[in-house]
């Protein structure tokens, strides 16, 4: 598989992952969630379809800035909701029964690995 083909699987994987995680938040406003964790759901939901998007549709400069900006939104991502779980956040504190927490936390778990494998995937590559 050339270096081209690889990566852009990847960025697939990358986009789906971001399209998932955005799901996920939106269904959660749609559904269960209201207050300030719905208007930061809302905002979550709609950032991770615009780097999905983003993902897919930039290249050349602005992509590799793409590739760290949504590692950070799922790491983030996937923190907030650590923190939910264990500590609380915003004075809330969540539980694995709360409607698609363990879900979530996959989701988010394995969003992390592929997001931190294709931005590595584009800085080696900007490298060569």
């Amino acid at each position: 598989m050339s270096t081209t083909r690889g990566l852009r699987a990847w960025r697939v994987l990358s986009a789906v992952a971001l399209l998932a995680v955005g799901a996920i938040h939106l269904y959660l406003v749609a559904t269960s969630t209201g207050g300030l964790m719905g208007v930061l759901f809302t905002l979550q939901g709609i950032g991770a379809l615009v780097l999905a998007g983003a993902m897919l549709a930039l290249r050349g400069r602005l992509f590799p800035l793409v590739t760290v900006l949504s590692l950070l939104f799922m790491a983030g991502s996937w923190l907030a909701l650590v923190l939910a779980l264990t500590v609380g956040l915003f004075g809330l504190r969540s539980s694995l029964s709360y409607d698609l927490a363990p879900t979530s936390l996959v989701v988010e778990t394995l969003g992390t690995v592929v997001l931190a494998v294709t931005t590595a995937k584009v800085a080696r590559s900007r490298r060569m």
